[in-house]
């Protein structure tokens, strides 16, 4: 092993950690691990050369999986997704078993041709709210749910940036190119046996766990806002607010208080109030009654406070999810002021298994925290257009472009007819060309502005697919990827052997790191293990596709699992139990089948 080599081994092994440990975010380690070659001598920067590490800017793949988040979000503010969503609701009536079939097989067509974040994040509410109505435990249904998006993104090369991933390596090694549904005869088996599996032994291996939203039974714990100002010589006045009777009582918390129609932003009870001042109480209706009134609530014993009665509105209790992107990671709520910056009350947080009601203001919030949020309505809406949270309680909040609708399913049929009809054609249109092409028309008609598609682009993901691109190029032209390609020479009269190790492996580390990285490692080795044997390498980089997405053991190893995890109220062995079945009956599966329909 040279020094490089042994350099890039190492670099790999940190690179793996740093991703299972989350040290920093897994777009710095890549891009990290990308400088780290540059500054070893492993990649240079001459322009023309085999190893310029600019060359992975150029490669195809990321630049058709931001496209495919364009095209994603386009469906989502046209309100296609919504639709679907709401005619999933009256499609299943009261049946838990029709509704567990058609949620499978309509989310899976869908994360074959959508990202599956939106797809998920669209058809969360929607179960948690039927499963509210009808009194079903929604554990049963949202693992289901991220499976069926997994599995789903199988069928075709767009349906998930893994695919595209490997696709683009394999044509930078001089191989063929996948056209759009060369891989759905394994992707439809995949569904299929998703799709019995969940509605027989899968079904019964799925746990009953208690949401949030069920900690509290609303009909028991209905509270109201209220808010009330300060009078003219309210004993209030100069006060803190520790010292105050309104901070002794113990039945009514005060959210927020306002002067001059701005937020006081001290925390609580550092604040000292001032004439004029607007306080905003939360409690019960008996509880309110005895601070303000409103509306023939009467103001008894509020005469002695010095406050006089503003308005009471109904409190909204509303659940939600810390997205990938959210500002809100890596903070507390005591840091954050939660309370005086949004004016609403977290009353538990559910984490990694366990719900959370007393002791979690000290506790930094992380990707997948659900939080049960309770405040006034209008507060609840700005809070969840902020995009730090995920709205589980209700379908998209943001008002769609339904007009609009007609283009954007458009262009998604555009953009499978030209994938689907070009090889046989003879026009070979490469897909990061028809997806440039699609994208820029749903921004020019108008079903998303250019700034709504900067957002909706995660550049975490396309940037770590860079960087693991990079890795990928060093192990190539460091000669790594061949040195470990030759420790399998010892099996070249045996390539099945091989190809169920490679799948093996790659589902094995796709329930660790991210799945793009999985794929942007092993493809290169797959495809120099092929190569070493004298076999086609085809079959070996299907292996990797459909290896690097089936992960259904964890919560972490999938974005959509990790959704899924809060917001159903699981804990991790719960994946790992109605998962690892599932895990095992697709590596047989697709050891069988891979080298059928594609030949070593």
């Amino acid at each position: 092993m040279s020094a490089e080599q042994l350099f890039l081994s190492v670099l790999i092994v940190v690179v793996f950690s740093a991703f299972v440990k989350e040290w920093v975010s897994a777009e710095l380690v890549a891009m990290g691990a990308l400088l780290a070659c540059v500054l070893a001598g492993v990649l240079s920067m001459d322009n023309g050369a085999a190893d310029n590490a600019l060359s992975v800017f150029s490669n195809p793949a990321p630049i058709t999986v931001a496209c495919m988040f364009i095209l994603s979000a386009a469906l989502e503010r046209t309100g296609v997704i919504d639709m679907l969503g709401i005619w999933f609701e009256k499609l299943v009536g009261t049946s838990p078993l029709k509704m567990l079939a058609s949620l499978i097989l309509i989310v899976a067509v869908l994360s074959g041709f959508v990202n599956n974040t939106p797809v998920v994040v669209v058809f969360m509410p929607i179960i948690l709210g039927i499963c509210r109505k009808q009194g079903f435990k929604a554990s049963k249904y949202l693992i289901p749910l991220s499976y069926a998006a997994i599995v789903g993104g199988t069928m075709t090369i767009i349906g998930t940036s893994t695919n595209l991933i490997a696709s683009g390596i394999a044509l930078d090694k001089g191989m063929k190119p996948f056209t759009m549904f060369e891989i759905m005869p394994l992707g439809l088996v995949f569904v299929g046996v998703a799709f019995v599996y969940l509605m027989t032994i899968g079904r019964k291996l799925l746990p009953d766990r208690v949401t949030l939203a069920a900690l509290i039974d609303s009909s028991e714990s209905r509270e109201f806002i209220t808010h009330a100002f300060v009078k003219v010589g309210s004993p209030l006045i100069e006060t803190a607010y520790v010292d105050t009777e309104i901070g002794k009582q113990k039945k009514v918390r005060v959210l927020e208080v306002l002067r001059a129609g701005r937020r006081v932003r001290d925390p609580l009870p550092e604040i000292r109030f001032e004439e004029g001042d607007e306080i905003v109480f939360k409690g019960k209706l008996s509880a309110v009654m005895g601070v303000s009134t409103s509306e023939g609530i009467d103001m008894r014993g509020n005469e002695r406070l010095g406050l006089e009665g503003m308005r009471t509105e109904s409190a909204v209790l509303m659940e939600g999810i810390l997205g990938p992107d959210s500002s809100l990671a890596g903070k507390s709520l005591k840091e954050l002021n939660f309370r005086q910056k949004f004016g609403v009350l977290i009353l538990a947080v559910h984490r990694r298994g366990s719900n959370l009601q007393e002791r979690f203001e000290d506790e930094k919030l992380e990707f997948g925290d659900t939080l049960l949020v309770q405040g006034p309505a209008e507060k609840m809406r700005r809070l969840f257009e902020e995009k730090d949270f995920i709205n589980l309680s209700e379908p998209n909040l943001q008002e769609t472009r339904n007009r609009k609708s007609p283009i954007a399913i458009g262009a998604i049929v555009l953009f499978m007819l030209i994938g689907a009809l070009s090889a046989p054609l003879g026009m070979n249109i490469p897909v990061v060309q028809t997806a440039l092409f699609c994208a820029l028309l749903v921004m020019v008609t108008g079903c998303i502005n250019p700034q709504e598609a900067y957002k909706a682009i995660e550049w975490k993901v396309v940037f770590m697919i860079f960087g693991m691109l990079g890795v990928g190029l060093a192990m190539t032209e460091s000669g790594l990827a061949q040195l470990i390609a030759s420790g399998v020479e010892g099996f070249k009269d045996n390539p099945h052997l091989v190809l169920c190790l490679v799948y093996l492996v790659a589902a094995v580390m796709t329930e660790l790191i991210s799945n793009n990285a999985v794929a942007a490692l092993l493809t290169p080795i797959a495809i120099s293990v092929a190569f070493g044997m004298g076999v086609d390498a085809r079959p070996f980089v299907v292996a990797v596709m459909f290896g690097s997405s089936a992960s259904f053991s964890t919560p972490i190893g999938y974005q959509t699992n990790t959704f899924v995890y809060g917001a159903g109220g699981y804990k991790f062995g719960d994946f790992f139990k109605a998962g690892f079945p599932l895990a095992m009956i697709m590596w047989l599966v697709a050891s069988y089948l891979i080298p059928l329909i594609w030949p070593f």
